[in-house]
């Protein structure tokens, strides 16, 4: 899935986010051509990486570096839905940075569109590379911190 981002100050909830966009692929649909509501996780999961991208780093230096951010929580909700071919622009921040736990933030819609479609969160908790619950480990501290303001 390839994918462009750009960081923007988001004024609403004055969080900084990337949004990420790329388009649709038959794949990703249905019989009739609307996105599977599956797949709306597939979409966090590529704003969510191309938000750390964008802030220097990328998920498998997490790994390398020894921790992990198994997904512990996953919530979506949906008020439209996207079809075959439309851009999709997937808006992520990071909305709740704790000691242990780390919560991104999602606005999915068309690109170019303002009309949120779906919307949701995913939760996740540090852990080291045997799967220990851990500390926010302190070279990660400047990537997921919650950027406000």
């Amino acid at each position: 899935m390839s994918s462009s981002a750009r960081t923007t100050h988001f004024p609403r909830d004055s969080h900084t986010f990337v949004e990420s966009e790329f388009h649709v692929r038959y794949a990703e649909t249905d019989n009739m051509g609307i996105v599977h509501h599956s797949t709306y996780l597939v979409y966090f999961e590529e704003g969510r990486s191309q938000y750390m991208r964008d802030m220097g780093s990328d998920y498998a230096h997490v790994e390398e570096s020894g921790f992990q951010l198994p997904v512990t929580e996953a919530h979506v909700r949906f008020s439209g839905s996207l079809r075959y071919g439309q851009k999709v622009c997937v808006r992520t921040w990071i909305a709740e940075s704790l000691s242990r736990r780390l919560t991104f933030a999602y606005e999915i819609s068309t690109g170019g569109d303002s009309e949120v479609l779906v919307t949701g969160f995913t939760r996740h908790v540090w852990t080291d590379s045997a799967g220990k619950v851990t500390r926010l480990p302190g070279i990660w501290k400047s990537h997921f911190r919650t950027r406000a303001g």
